[in-house]
C-alpha cells in the first residue's frame, strides 16, 4: 500500500496493527536496563532512584508527546529525520538520520554480544560469537520477510517482559503485605528509609545515577519510526504515547519499589539480580534460568528493533538524497531490504569485536548509543517547536494530538537533556560519548558538504494524511 502522507512517496506496507504498536511502545520503554542495570542504579542512588525514574520518565513522556504531535499528522518511516529535514532544514534531517542509525548500530553490537553471554548460561560449550551470529541472522530474516513478522516478534518479546515484571510485582507485594516466602512475617516498606535514609548518597548519588536511568529509556522514541507502517496511525500512535508515562511508573517505579522494600538497598547489588532473588525467595528454584530467558528475549527484542529502525532510516535518508539510492529499493513484501542487509553487515563488526576488544568497550558503545538517542530527542523537541510556529491559530486548534503545555514542556525537556549531557561528560565511564558523539557530528557535516549532499538533497514536502 502506497503511503502518500509525505512528498517522498513512501511505498512501505502498513502492516502494523494496534496490538503491535502498543507492545512495541511498551517494549521500547522496558529494556535490559531494568533487569540488569537496576542493581547498579540502586547502588548509586539508593531508594531515591525512584525519584530519578519518575523525573526521567516524565521528561521522556514530554518528548514523545512532541513527537506524537507531528507523527499523527504526518506518519512517515523516517519520522524525526524527515521532520528535522522539513521543519529545521536538510542538514538537520541528514545529521539526525545518520546519528540515529549509528546509535542503533552500536546498541545492536552490544546486544548481540550480550546474547552470546546469555546463551552460554545454558550451553557453556557454544562459542559466544556463534550465538551472536545466529541471533543476528535470524532477526535479519524476520525483518526481511515482512513488517508484520517484525511486529509479531516484538509483540511476543514485549509480552514476555511484561508478564515477568507483573508476576514479580504481585509476588513482591504478597511478601510485603502477607509475609509470603518470609515465614509469614510481612516485610513492610521500611527498607525504603532504613540503612541511611531515602537519600543515602545525597544529591550526588541522584545525579550520578541519571545516565544509567536514561540508558534504560533508549528506544521509547521507536513509536515514531513505526508510524509509517501503522494501519491507523492517528489512533494507534496517540494511544501508545499516552500510556508511556504510566507504564514507566508501573514497570520501573513499581518493580523497584517492591524490590527495595523486600531487600535492603545496599545488599541488592551484592547478592545478585533483584528479580532472581525475589522469585528464589518463594521457592522457584529455576528463577535464574527464567530471568536469563527474559533478558535474552529483551536483547533479541533490541536487536530486532535495531534492524527494523536502521533499515527504515537508510530508506528515508535515501529518499531525501542523503544516502545512496540503492537504500530506497523495496522487496516484494515492501520492506527496505538493502538498508536492512547493509545495517546487519555493519552489526557483524560486533561479532568480530568479541575477539579483539575487552568487554568494557561495550559499555562505551552503550554510552555512544545514548548520546545518539539524546541528540535525537533534542531534535524531536526542536522540530515540533518549528512545526508549531508555522501554524496559524486555527490550524493549532485542529491538531489531532497536540503536545502538553507547549512551549513550556519543550524548554523543560531541552534543559533536562542539556543537564544530562553535562553529567555524561563528567562521568568517567560515559565521558567517551561526549568526545565521540560531537566528532561524529563534525565528520558528518564535513561529508555533507564535501560530497555535495547539500546540492542533491530533497526537502520533505508533506501532504495531508
Amino acid at each position: 500500500m502506497k503511503n502518500e502522507s509525505n512528498g517522498l512517496q513512501e511505498d512501505l506496507s502498513r502492516g502494523l496493527e494496534e496490538r503491535h504498536i502498543q507492545l512495541i511502545a511498551l517494549g521500547g520503554a522496558i529494556g535490559v536496563g531494568l533487569f540488569l542495570g537496576s542493581a547498579q542504579a540502586i547502588k548509586t542512588a539508593g531508594p531515591a532512584i525512584l525519584l530519578i525514574y519518575l523525573l526521567a520518565g516524565l521528561m521522556i513522556f514530554f518528548i514523545v508527546r512532541s513527537l506524537g504531535e507531528i507523527a499523527v499528522e504526518y506518519p512517515v518511516s523516517g519520522s524525526f529525520s524527515a521532520y528535522a529535514n522539513k521543519f529545521i532544514g536538510p542538514l538537520a534531517g541528514y545529521l539526525t538520520g545518520w546519528t540515529y542509525w549509528l546509535a542503533w548500530i552500536v546498541a545492536c553490537m552490544a546486544e548481540v554480544t550480550a546474547i552470546g553471554i546469555y546463551v552460554k548460561f545454558w550451553f557453556p560449550s557454544i562459542p559466544q560469537w556463534l550465538s551472536a551470529l545466529v541471533a543476528l541472522c535470524i532477526m535479519t530474516l524476520v525483518n526481511l520477510i515482512a513488517v508484520k513478522a517484525f511486529g509479531e516478534f516484538e509483540f511476543w518479546f514485549a509480552l514476555i517482559k511484561v508478564v515477568t515484571i507483573i508476576a514479580m510485582i504481585v509476588v513482591g507485594l504478597l511478601m510485603i503485605i502477607t509475609g509470603l516466602g518470609n515465614g509469614g512475617v510481612p516485610t513492610g516498606f521500611s527498607n525504603l528509609w532504613r540503612n541511611g535514609g531515602f537519600f543515602p548518597n545525597g544529591m550526588k548519588g541522584l545525579v550520578m545515577a541519571l545516565i544509567m536511568v536514561i540508558f534504560a529509556f533508549n528506544g521509547t522514541e521507536l513509536i515514531g519510526v513505526t508510524a509509517g507502517e501503522a494501519k491507523n496511525p492517528e489512533k494507534t500512535i496517540s494511544a501508545a504515547i499516552n500510556k508511556v508515562f504510566w507504564r514507566i511508573c508501573i514497570f520501573y517505579i513499581g518493580s523497584l519499589m517492591v524490590i527495595m522494600s523486600i531487600y535492603p538497598w545496599n545488599k541488592i547489588g551484592v547478592i545478585g539480580s533483584p528479580f532472581v532473588l525475589t522469585f528464589n525467595k518463594i521457592g522457584i528454584s529455576a528463577a535464574a534460568g527464567i530471568i536469563n530467558f527474559v533478558v535474552l528475549t529483551a536483547a533479541l527484542s533490541s536487536c530486532n528493533s535495531g534492524i527494523f529502525t536502521t533499515g527504515r532510516m537508510l530508506y528515508n535518508l535515501s529518499l531525501q538524497g542523503s544516502a545512496p539510492k540503492a537504500f530506497a529499493k523495496l522487496s516484494k513484501t515492501l520492506v527496505p531490504m538493502n538498508g536492512i542487509v547493509f545495517s546487519t553487515l555493519i552489526m557483524l563488526i560486533g561479532v568480530l569485536l568479541n575477539y579483539v576488544i575487552p568487554a568494557k568497550v561495550f559499555t562505551y558503545f552503550a554510552s555512544i548509543a545514548t548520546f545518539g538517542a539524546m541528540f535525537t530527542w533534542a531534535i524531536i523537541v526542536i522540530s515540533q517547536m518549528r512545526f508549531r510556529k508555522g501554524l496559524t491559530p486555527d490550524e493549532v486548534k485542529k491538531l489531532k494530538f497536540p503536545t502538553i503545555a507547549y512551549p513550556y514542556t519543550n524548554y523543560i525537556s531541552l534543559a533536562f537533556l542539556a543537564f544530562a549531557a553535562i553529567v555524561m561528560g563528567i562521568t568517567p565511564d560515559t565521558s567517551i560519548a561526549m568526545i565521540v558523539g560531537p566528532m561524529w557530528i563534525v565528520a558528518l557535516t564535513i561529508c555533507y558538504y564535501a560530497f555535495g549532499i547539500n546540492k542533491i538533497q530533497t526537502r520533505d514536502k508533506f501532504k495531508e494524511v
